[in-house]
């Protein structure tokens, strides 16, 4: 599919494009690529030559990082409208992790020689980027402050209401994360096991504060999860 085939109103619902004027928006879609994958499949592997940079249009997609053991780490998540893969702005030429499809996935990309341009024609992509490489700072170093202060139910219940905030939809039930999230995922997210994510989980659905299915949760009470953290001595049981 050419970038051409994908309707200017499509683009311009998400904020990194509303303001650019239309002339410039369709020059930006001439000069793109637009990749529809499945879940499952992979954008860019950890590795590749990083040749490309990309914006995602719909679905989501986990960034995850294989370290030097073999053990996969989920790194974040990316949601529609989410500038991805911008190791030429980090000046790297190689990408530091994979990114992998949650749900089918609807995403725009460019080569690396069309990045000053792409930044004249649309400044708000240069502070989206700066945007995008400072919340990733802020956010690596509160996952370290919270493996090393926080206890394991603290770290869960935090990655839980984050994943609400980034995606959350409104159900009759609660508050669904909006994208397939597993157990595992989770663990990666937060540090821990899989069979610590399955005994808290479980425990909170007991108490009425989640309702977690084959990769959904939905969060019943959020209050619920927010005393939790602010009160870590609560009794687990």
């Amino acid at each position: 599919m050419t970038a051409s085939q994908v309707s200017l109103a499509l683009i311009q619902q998400h904020t990194l494009f509303q303001d650019v004027p239309i002339e410039a928006l369709r020059q930006i879609l001439e000069n793109g690529q637009v990749i529809r994958l499945s879940e499952g499949d992979t954008v860019f592997r950890q590795g590749d030559t990083a040749s490309r940079f990309y914006v995602l249009l719909q679905g989501n997609l986990k960034i995850a990082q294989t370290t030097p053991s073999g053990e996969q780490v989920t790194v974040r998540h990316v949601n529609p409208g989410e500038i991805f893969g911008i190791a030429r702005a980090m000046q790297r030429t190689t990408f530091p992790a994979t990114s992998i499809v949650m749900r089918e996935s609807l995403i725009l990309s460019w080569p690396n020689n069309y990045w000053d341009t792409l930044l004249k024609l649309n400044p708000r992509f240069a502070q989206s980027t700066f945007e995008t490489v400072g919340q990733r700072l802020q956010d690596a170093h509160s996952r370290i402050r919270e493996l090393s202060t926080d206890e394991v139910e603290q770290r869960v219940a935090k990655a839980l209401l984050r994943m609400v905030k980034d995606s959350g939809v409104n159900t009759t039930d609660g508050i669904e994360i909006g994208y397939p999230v597993t157990r595992q995922d989770i663990a990666e997210l937060t540090g821990t096991t899989l069979h610590t994510v399955s005994r808290l989980l479980s425990n909170w659905k007991t108490k009425g504060l989640v309702i977690s299915g084959r990769r959904r949760i939905t969060i019943t009470s959020i209050d619920g999860l927010q005393a939790l953290i602010n009160d870590p001595d609560q009794p687990n049981t």
